[in-house]
């Protein structure tokens, strides 16, 4: 006997309320995506702010080992260290700093014209590496060359035109400058504001969110939100570690090699540290880039030092700190950031892995058994 489709008219309005449902849950999950892609910047912002609030968080947690106190007073405690320990470097050492960095950018700099010469005696276009210069060639030879000027006339003055062009340029260039400092200076004010904000009141925090759950969800929620937070934290913690020892290493060994700049280069390779994989790389290209000056024995001792610094940080201190934080095979996490940094600049690239963990950690929780048995 067939089955027939009931068509009675107490069915037709749940048949037209389902597809109504579903089309406005479709048209409200595109318009989340297209909001998340125009405000993908933002949302980067945010999420670095949580990571700043999550390591103050942290440390405090630390010092209260070390001492007792509410969490208000080890939160204080920890930013006038954090700010004291900021301004120590820049006043001890900011005279250092700006000399070093001054001789490495001079270093860089005479190294790239050697290597421009190099280039073009083996017959390579190297006219990329000078825009500048043939971008004002190409001006001059544009601008018609004026006649020599008859001793009664006397020398032709720019007229008014010329001069309000180039003023709008100068004004231009000036505005776009600013602009562009101002919003650095903005976002890194935002980032440490808003981690402040929520290193207070971290409780606060997690039980607002908590209220969107509904109940027979909440332990699941609850479980879900703290395995992110001790995965962040103890990735943090484990990253400024290596970062501060990669940092160490890399300025008392380019010192003893007598490479100029020790100091910012150090800095610059513990910084660089935060990006897997990537800030490596660009860390070798400028610690071989300042050592080339100083002779062939310098640019292969700074070399070996930095195979040296790679290799106990791949193989020794990314095992020994993060083997209880975060576990994400290389090739994937080399994907994630190029996909990344395509798409969302150097927000993506800085933050892809912290992104990753957040999200391996979300799908070991909706698929426990299938993760656990991988």
């Amino acid at each position: 006997m067939s089955a027939t489709i009931d068509t009675s008219p107490a069915t037709r309005p749940s048949l037209a309320r389902s597809i109504a449902a579903g089309g406005i849950g479709i048209v409200a999950f595109a318009g989340l995506l297209a909001l998340a892609w125009y405000s993908a910047a933002t949302l980067f912002m945010l999420f670095a702010g949580i990571l700043f609030g999550v390591f103050l968080t942290a440390m405090a947690d630390l010092l209260r080992r070390v001492m007792g106190g509410g969490p208000t007073l080890r939160l204080v405690i920890v930013c006038v260290l954090f700010t004291g320990l900021l301004s120590g470097v820049a006043v001890l050492g900011g005279a250092t700093i700006a000399q070093q960095v001054t001789a490495l950018s001079s270093t860089i700099r005479a190294q790239l014209g050697n290597a421009k010469d190099f280039l073009e005696k083996q017959g390579v276009d190297t006219s990329f590496l000078n825009l500048g210069t043939t971008k004002t060639a190409a001006t001059d030879a544009t601008i018609p060359k004026e006649t020599p000027a008859s001793p009664s006339r006397g020398p032709k003055l720019p007229d008014a035109s010329a001069i309000a062009s180039g003023t709008g340029a100068i004004v231009s260039q000036t505005i776009k400058i600013l602009a562009g400092v101002f919003e650095g200076v903005g976002n890194f004010f935002v980032v440490i504001f808003l981690g402040l904000l929520l290193a207070a009141q971290p409780k606060l925090y997690r039980d607002g969110i908590l209220r969107f759950v509904p109940r027979e969800r909440l332990p699941e929620a609850t479980r879900l939100i703290d395995d992110i937070s001790e995965t962040l934290r103890r990735w943090l913690l484990g990253q400024m570690a290596t970062m501060t020892t990669l940092f160490l290493l890399t300025w008392i060994g380019l010192t003893l090699i007598g490479i100029p700049g020790a100091l910012v280069l150090g800095f610059i390779t513990g910084l660089l540290t935060f990006i897997p994989n990537v800030g490596a790389i660009l860390a070798g290209c400028l610690i071989v880039l300042a050592s080339l000056g100083s002779g062939l024995t310098a640019i292969i001792s700074a070399f070996g030092l930095y195979l040296a610094v790679q290799f106990l940080e791949g193989n020794v201190l990314t095992p020994l700190i993060q083997r209880h934080a975060i576990s994400i095979p290389p090739a994937t996490l080399f994907a994630a950031q190029i996909f990344l940094g395509v798409l969302f600049g150097l927000w993506g690239l800085a933050l892809a892995l912290p992104l990753i963990a957040v999200i391996k950690v979300v799908l070991n929780h909706l698929w426990p058994d299938q993760t656990a048995t991988a």
